[in-house]
C-alpha cells in the first residue's frame, strides 16, 4: 500500500506532525479513533514504498493481465458459494501456523507484479514492517505474518486450485462490477455481468448492510478467514477483518463499494489501510522465536485446514 506523507520522520515510533495532512492511496485522510477493542487505530504507516503498479512495463505485466482476465471471467456468485461450502469443512489436514508458513516456500503469486520470491519472505517482510511502526501491537505483527497463508490452496494437498481462484485483488459479487477493479474490461465476459439481479450498483445488497453480508470473490483471503475463525483464535476482530479483506483493493484503496460498509467496518478499515509491503530481506531464523511466541499466544498448537 503506497502512503504519501510530507517529511516523514522514521526515527520516532508513531510520530505525527499534526500540521501536516496525512494522505493514503485513495486520497483520503485517516482520523484518529479508538476502536471497540480498546486500542488506538493508527493514522499512517511510515513506510512509503511504491508497489502494485499494473501499468509499468515489466517482465510480468502481460502474465499478470492474463491472470486477471481469467479471474474476472470465472469468479461468479455461484462459484464462490460452492467454494465456501467445500472449504468451510476444514478437512484437508491439521498443522501449525508455522508449518503452513513453511509450506508457502513452494508458492509464487502470479497476480502480483512485485512478488517474485518465496511467500515466506513476503510474510515476514510485511510483519517486520508493521512491527517497526507499531511495536506494541503484537496481534498486528502476527496478522501480517499469517494474512497470506490461504495461498496454500494452490498446492495439490489443498485441491490445487488455479491461480485465479486463490490470489489477486478481490471484489464483491452479486452487484455491479465497479470500474475501480483492475482490468475491469474483462468482466464483460463474466456470466453475472448481464444478470439483472446482479448488475445494479447495490445488486442483492443494501446500503450499510456490512461487508459480512456481501459475497466477495473466492481466494486465499476468505479461506484463511474461515481457518482462523473456526479454529478459535483470540486475535481481535480487526485482525480477522484484515485477513478477510486485505485484497479488497477496490474498496480500501479506491473507495469503491463503500455504500456497503457499516460502522464496525469503518473502524476496522483504519487498521487495514496501514498494511504495507517491504522489500527488505529478513533473516528467518533470527525472527522465528518471536513469531512462534505470538502463534502460541493467539492460536492452538494445531489447526484444522
Amino acid at each position: 500500500m503506497t502512503i504519501l506523507m510530507e517529511k516523514p520522520e522514521l526515527d520516532c515510533q508513531n510520530h505525527v506532525d499534526e500540521s501536516k495532512e496525512l494522505v493514503l492511496d485513495g486520497g483520503f485522510p485517516v482520523p484518529k479513533s479508538l476502536s471497540g477493542e480498546g486500542f488506538l487505530a493508527p493514522e499512517i504507516n511510515s513506510f512509503g514504498n511504491s508497489f502494485r503498479d499494473y501499468n509499468a512495463e515489466s517482465e510480468r505485466q502481460k502474465s499478470v493481465e492474463e491472470f486477471y482476465k481469467q479471474q474476472h471471467v470465472n469468479q461468479t456468485y455461484d462459484f464462490v458459494q460452492k467454494m465456501r461450502e467445500e472449504y468451510s469443512k476444514l478437512n484437508r489436514m491439521e498443522m501449525s501456523i508455522w508449518e503452513c508458513c513453511e509450506l508457502l516456500n513452494e508458492v509464487v503469486d502470479d497476480s502480483d507484479p512485485d512478488l517474485d520470491e518465496p511467500q515466506i519472505q513476503h510474510l515476514l517482510q510485511s510483519a517486520e514492517a508493521i512491527r517497526k511502526d507499531y511495536p506494541n501491537e503484537d496481534w498486528l505483527h502476527l496478522t501480517a505474518l499469517i494474512h497470506d497463508l490461504g495461498k496454500v490452496l494452490l498446492l495439490p494437498k489443498f485441491g490445487g486450485l488455479p491461480q485465479w481462484a486463490v490470489v489477486g485483488d478481490t471484489f464483491p459479487l452479486g452487484c455491479a462490477f465497479d470500474e475501480a477493479n483492475i482490468h475491469h474490461k474483462y468482466f464483460k465476459e463474466n456470466p453475472d455481468y448481464n444478470n439483472p439481479s446482479y448488475n445494479t450498483k447495490n445488486g442483492i445488497y443494501w446500503d450499510g448492510c456490512g461487508l459480512d453480508n456481501v459475497t466477495i470473490s473466492w481466494g486465499h483471503d476468505d479461506y484463511m478467514y474461515l481457518v482462523v475463525k473456526e479454529n478459535g483464535t483470540t486475535l481481535p476482530s480487526a485482525g480477522l477483518f484484515i485477513i478477510r479483506y486485505h485484497s479488497l483493493y477496490p474498496l480500501h484503496k479506491e473507495e469503491a463499494y463503500m455504500q456497503f460498509v457499516n460502522d464496525e467496518d469503518k473502524e476496522n478499515l483504519k487498521w487495514l489501510r496501514i498494511f504495507n509491503k517491504s522489500k527488505v530481506a529478513v533473516d528467518v531464523e533470527k525472527v522465528k522465536p518471536y513469531y512462534l511466541s505470538l502463534i502460541e499466544k493467539y492460536f492452538p498448537a494445531k489447526l484444522k485446514w
